[in-house]
């Protein structure tokens, strides 16, 4: 399968001489499902975001590769929930930048897109382990940083080793919307109606052959 870049930016509605706002959603999507796309319309909302990318990851280092379903499958998935609305891209751009870590994509991402404000979107359940990602104090020195409310995750995710390590750059609920102005690191805690969707049920009821 051929390498995947985003669609062209739509125009900015903040004018042309404004940066776009981009959210990196990053993830397996093993398969993607409605709930992907309820927390990336949440987001572009709160954050106040022209688009948000699905990044369908090649292989997540922390996960099974026996339990990941292929890639253009998984990739297929994520255009199924993304269809319809003009702000979410679906890309598998790791394929073609060489990256296998998220603090090296991001790093690739600011060289190759000099004028996009990126925000790193993520769930609770990935802020309560994000310390087991390499150089993952790099990933909240690089773009700023938006969580998504994800029960039973949240409140062991806002105790959790990363919370701690940055609790002075957390920034309030309210001031979401100027997070990419925000002096780095920066990051916001974004409590969401919750999306019964999960990938794991999916997979149970669709064993992969």
């Amino acid at each position: 399968m051929a390498p995947l870049s985003p669609l062209p930016l739509p125009p900015n509605p903040r004018g042309n001489r404004c940066r776009a706002r981009v959210g990196l959603l990053g993830g397996s999507f093993n398969p993607a499902h409605e709930g992907h796309r309820h927390v990336a319309l949440q987001a572009m909302r709160l954050l106040g975001l022209d688009q948000v990318w699905l990044m369908v990851s090649p292989q997540n280092p922390l996960k099974s590769a026996a339990e990941t379903r292929p890639l253009a499958s998984r990739v297929l998935s994520a255009r199924a929930i993304a269809a319809g609305h003009p702000g979410l891209r679906v890309t598998a751009l790791e394929t073609s930048l060489g990256t296998r870590f998220t603090a090296d994509t991001l790093a690739a991402l600011l060289r190759r897109f000099p004028r996009i404000d990126f925000v790193w979107l993520m769930g609770a359940d990935n802020l309560a382990q994000i310390h087991r990602w390499t150089r993952w104090t790099t990933i909240f020195r690089t773009v700023p940083v938006a969580i998504l409310a994800r029960e039973p995750y949240s409140e062991p995710a806002l105790a959790a080793k990363a919370s701690r390590r940055f609790a002075r750059f957390r920034c309030p609920s309210g001031a979401a919307r100027g997070l990419c102005r925000k002096q780095l690191p920066a990051w916001v805690f974004l409590h969401i109606r919750r999306h019964p969707a999960s990938s794991t049920a999916l997979r149970a009821a669709a064993p992969i052959p």
